[in-house]
């Protein structure tokens, strides 16, 4: 027995010095024997739009040798040979060889023809397939180079209004190979069945501002049809816009509460925030302990600071027609007050204030004698107000 564990022992020692020789991992050592700690294979791509012929991939493959042979590959969404359900599979021709340079990096150029790109939303992902390293590029998609944002007013979007002002579309153009420097096609008609029209412009270049107003459309047409073209070489991007006017109103709807003798006994009624009754920005206020409102004492004391009221009636309120609200104030009889007291209490008002002119509705709801009273409020009839009014 004891001849027998002298036999393993001296077998399991013999075993273990030559595993010690061998080598489990190719760890790469520097000069000295150091092992040299390395990282993962990262990739870039330069990207592709609309209106860009070609796109760059790049991988730093640290993991390989120098002039290493690395195998570049594209793929993309396709219906196999055999037929069935489309599946990421290799595009025929689309292989690279491609050498490691001496700073680990590699780097192939593809067509949009050799990806089968075509349009904004194709996609395709890369490959990078060598002996010592690999590396992938999950997707690429090619993007649309023309964007339009808008109807804008102040870099704000608005809706568009008849009669509201001039707004605007951003128009920009960027190709990932370089800044665009052509014209921007722009083309218009009010109404499907129009003839197309091309607008004067001229737009030119990556960033342009294409002006609109109510006052565009015909009366009883109030749909606008626009097209915005650009080209590179014999690629073209074409952005289509639909655009409906809509009759003036004031688009903002405002609620609160006035509370007498507190910090809310006025009201700055361009951004609808409660102060008191004698604040410099109360424009319409209560006091005195009467629940009547007017302007404010030290608002109106300002030179060219004047607020009005005219009565009007539940319909044109709740329609909100901007033209009939005005209409309304220009044929009635204007007051410096407003009782809450009577049962409906709704009223056309103008601000006056820093030589602008603002209009909106009033009306006044449920009220605590003595103490407090709710209002609800419509004004923003114009662009322009909207850099102020909140």
């Amino acid at each position: 027995m004891k001849n027998k564990i002298t036999f393993i022992l001296i077998g399991t020692i013999a075993l273990l010095q030559s595993c010690s020789k061998q080598d489990y991992y190719n760890v790469p050592k520097d000069a000295n024997g150091n092992v040299i700690i390395t990282t993962v294979a990262s990739t870039t791509n330069t990207g592709i739009t609309t209106l860009d012929n070609s796109f760059t991939v790049n991988a730093v493959l640290p993991n390989a040798k120098v002039g290493d042979v690395m195998i570049v590959e594209l793929l993309a969404q396709q219906v196999p040979a055999g037929g069935g359900a489309t599946q990421m599979l290799p595009i025929s021709g689309s292989q690279q060889s491609v050498a490691v340079s001496a700073d680990f990096k590699v780097s192939a150029t593809y067509t949009r023809s050799q990806a089968m790109m075509t349009k904004a939303g194709d996609v395709v992902a890369v490959t990078f397939a060598g002996k010592t390293d690999a590396a992938l590029i999950k997707a690429i998609t090619m993007t649309a180079a023309t964007s339009v944002a808008g109807p804008k007013y102040n870099g704000n979007k608005v809706t568009l209004i008849r009669s509201a002002g001039t707004a605007y579309f951003d128009v920009a153009v960027s190709p990932k190979a370089a800044a665009y420097t052509d014209i921007v096609v722009v083309k218009s008609k009010n109404g499907a069945n129009e003839a197309w029209q091309t607008l004067a412009g001229p737009y030119i270049g990556a960033a342009s501002k294409v002006y609109i107003s109510g006052n565009d459309f015909a009366a009883g047409k109030d749909t606008m049809y626009y097209m915005f073209i650009s080209s590179v070489g014999t690629f073209t991007d074409t952005i289509r816009q639909t655009v409906v006017a809509n009759a003036p109103y004031f688009q903002l709807t405002k609620s609160g509460t006035m509370t007498l003798g507190a910090s809310s006994g006025g009201l700055n009624t361009l951004i609808n925030v409660t102060v008191a009754a004698d604040n410099a920005m109360g424009i319409m206020a209560i006091d005195g302990g009467s629940l009547t409102i007017h302007a404010g004492s030290v608002w109106a004391a300002v030179a060219g600071n004047t607020l009005n009221f005219v009565p009007t009636t539940a319909a044109v309120y709740n329609t909100n027609n901007s033209d009939a609200a005005l209409a309304a104030y220009a044929a009635g009889t204007s007051q410096v007050t407003v009782d809450p007291n009577v049962k409906t209490s709704i009223y056309v008002f103008q601000i006056v204030t820093g030589g602008t002119t603002y209009y909106g509705m009033l009306k006044t709801g449920s009220l605590v004698p003595g103490v407090s009273v709710t209002y609800e409020y419509k004004i923003g009839n114009m662009y322009a107000q909207f850099a102020v009014l909140k």
